[in-house]
């Protein structure tokens, strides 16, 4: 079971709510795909940094679908119940923990509180298969995924990120991978600092 941590790679959440987040906080509904969400940490640190930036009223717009391979079939009832040892939360700041978490029923874990749970959803899914799960995303988030697969796999699967953006939607991606040149004149870069891009 691939492991993973809440807030990891803060830089990135951080430029997605400062440089993204504005241009679609114009939208009535914002659909967010994170493709390769391993247990939840990565999607539920996003929907807690962006609520942290957004009233209650807007949060409730705002869907973010999980997808992983997940081989386990474990995920999605993590992910559903939300529930996560102190090694995975214990980095995130206490003031931010304390709003969100509450002691769960099992020994040194705890569990998400329902406002951010509501936020995301899981559906077991393969980037491989070069099929989205859906459409009209106002940004995709595919961190720790495209480093496993082949120059011309990830190049397929930034395209089909492409088809699954909506006009002026938002492309993030780990730090240390670039985006593949054959690609590169789909998406603006939005800043030099992380690897965040805005589709053409």
């Amino acid at each position: 079971m691939a492991f993973t941590y809440f807030f990891r790679d803060l830089q990135t959440l951080d430029m997605i709510c400062e440089h993204a987040l504005p241009s679609l906080k114009s939208r009535r509904y914002i659909n967010i795909w994170d493709a390769g969400c391993a247990m939840g940490p990565e999607p539920y640190s996003l929907a807690i940094v962006i609520r942290e930036r957004t009233g209650y009223m807007y949060f409730r717009n705002i869907k973010i679908h999980a997808t992983d391979l997940d081989g386990s079939d474990l995920f999605g009832d993590i992910i559903s119940n939300a529930s996560y040892p102190w090694e995975q939360v214990e980095r995130i700041p206490k003031d931010i923990f304390e709003r969100y978490f509450v002691a769960d029923e099992k020994e040194k874990h705890y569990r998400l509180v329902q406002e951010i749970r509501n936020a995301v959803d899981f559906k077991k899914h393969d980037l491989l298969s070069m099929k989205s799960p859906g459409s009209d995303f106002g940004l995709v988030l595919c961190k720790n995924v495209l480093l496993h697969f082949s120059e011309h796999q990830r190049i397929e699967v930034i395209k089909m990120f492409h088809s699954s953006l909506s006009e002026g939607g938002f492309l993030a991606m780990e730090q240390t991978q670039k985006l593949p040149e054959a690609v590169s004149h789909l998406f603006e870069p939005i800043v030099s600092h992380a690897q965040l891009y805005k589709k053409i």
